[in-house]
């Protein structure tokens, strides 16, 4: 038996069952008809194992933390955060104000600013092992589940240092992850936690908002199309719509410049985008957990057992598509592939525990242990400074975390050797401007303009 024969099985073949959520209602839409043959429980979870998984990531993430420097994006960071708004140019303001919150509760520091990303980033893991839990994954499935996407090269890049991408990570499969909840009870109430959940992303990276499309479209032509019928789902609309609202009005206010900024991004690097779309689908997790996320959409379009979420299946090619077409950046479908890698996770377990096992077993191990090593070459600072060449051709942000220290001196150094009549306006380099607010603790010089990037 292949491990693709094992993503097609029936309800029959193991794993715990689930409620077929049809079209039909209940009264208002709270809760869906189910088959009465068809139990809704799941496993339980193994959180003694599944902790140790946590702690061990966060330990090495946070040991690593201060290994070269802050990146470019994290001055920003901190700079937007000394002047909190609704909004930036490029970007809402929860990242900011998480990045002052971590600096002001753990230190003003690398390891200090670290510490949210950390945290965010151990929970996007907890989330992807209840993700598989949801989908009939047992106590194997939803440890695996974990430890594939702890050392996938997506989560240890987002995981090592504060960016938007870090949280939006979270959200996406903390999004998915209620979503199935609504699926495969047909309790609409969960509505209203997937609004919020939506309401508070759109504060961190606008990109929730086309999850949220490319799900409702899903779920309109794959079914189950009963959920959207509840009014439990337009309280979730309402719920999204006043957690984003403030941010919204900020846009509105200053002209709507994150337009601008997503049609610089697909016009400066849409067709170099869309070359790469494709192959990044197959690295930014592991090329090795290719065969469990394929499984896992095989699984979700084929298997009765999770019929409930084949809008999954539908969700990922379509947010695929719809990238593609915008010019969009390879790694916003990433978290939709955590949820298909999470889906492959149960019947990749079937597989090992069949026949051969041992030797199943330590293939999976030895996949498992060479992505890590990989990833962590590739996307953490474990190797000396000197030897980055190889691992910045595949992950450049590497090198974004080196050299501004340098930067700002010789800055300062040009800046002073000046003579004074001339060193007059707006003359200092953003970089420096951001650079100078972390490492000497003061606010830039007044004549400086604010450094914008987008994100």
């Amino acid at each position: 038996m292949s491990l693709s024969d094992v993503g097609a099985g029936s309800a029959d073949d193991g794993s715990a069952g689930f409620g077929s959520a049809g079209d039909g209602s209940a009264g208002d839409g709270t809760r869906l008809n189910r088959e009465p043959d068809r139990p809704l429980r799941l496993a339980p979870t193994p959180w003694r194992p599944l902790l140790g998984v946590l702690a061990l990531y966060a330990a090495v993430l946070t040991l690593l933390s201060a290994r070269y420097g802050y990146h470019r994006d994290e001055l920003y960071f901190l700079a937007a955060g000394r002047r909190l708004a609704w909004g930036y140019v490029d970007q809402p303001p929860l990242t900011p104000l998480l990045a002052r919150a971590s600096t002001t509760l753990f230190g003003d520091s690398l390891v200090g600013l670290r510490v949210c990303a950390t945290l965010a980033a151990a929970a996007t893991v907890l989330v992807v092992a209840l993700v598989a839990r949801e989908l009939g994954g047992g106590r194997g499935a939803q440890l695996l589940a974990a430890a594939l996407t702890a050392v996938g090269a997506q989560a240890l890049a987002v995981g090592h240092m504060v960016s938007t991408a870090t949280f939006d990570l979270l959200v996406w499969v903390g999004v998915s992850l209620l979503v199935l909840r609504v699926l495969r009870t047909g309790d609409g109430r969960w509505w209203l936690a997937v609004g919020a959940a939506v309401g508070i992303g759109v504060q961190n990276k606008y990109l929730v908002v086309l999850l949220a499309a490319v799900l409702l479209a899903a779920i309109g032509w794959a079914g189950p199309r009963g959920v959207l019928r509840s009014r439990w789902f337009v309280g979730g609309c309402l719920v999204a719509g006043a957690l984003a609202a403030p941010n919204v009005v900020w846009q509105a206010a200053h002209d709507w410049p994150q337009f601008t900024v997503a049609r610089g991004i697909s016009e400066d690097d849409g067709a170099e985008n869309r070359a790469l779309l494709v192959p990044q689908q197959l690295i930014y997790l592991a090329p090795l957990f290719v065969p469990v996320w394929l499984v896992g959409w095989r699984r979700l379009w084929r298997a009765a057992e999770v019929r409930w979420a084949r809008a999954f299946a539908v969700a990922y090619p379509l947010l695929c598509a719809v990238v593609l077409t915008a010019g969009g950046k390879g790694y916003y479908t990433v978290p939709l592939l955590v949820v298909l890698l999470a889906a492959g996770c149960e019947p990749t377990v079937r597989w090992a525990r069949g026949g051969r096992a041992r030797t199943r077993r330590a293939l999976l191990a030895g996949a498992v242990g060479l992505s890590a090593v990989l990833n962590a070459v590739i996307t953490l600072p474990v190797l000396p400074p000197s030897a980055l060449a190889v691992p910045m051709a595949l992950d450049p942000e590497q090198g974004e975390q080196l050299g501004w220290p340098e930067l700002a001196d010789a800055a300062r150094d040009g800046w002073l050797r000046i003579p004074r009549p001339s060193a007059t306006g707006p003359s200092c380099s953003p970089a420096t401007t951001a650079r100078r607010a972390p490492w000497n603790g003061t606010d830039p010089p007044a004549d400086c303009p604010p450094r914008t990037r987008a994100t």
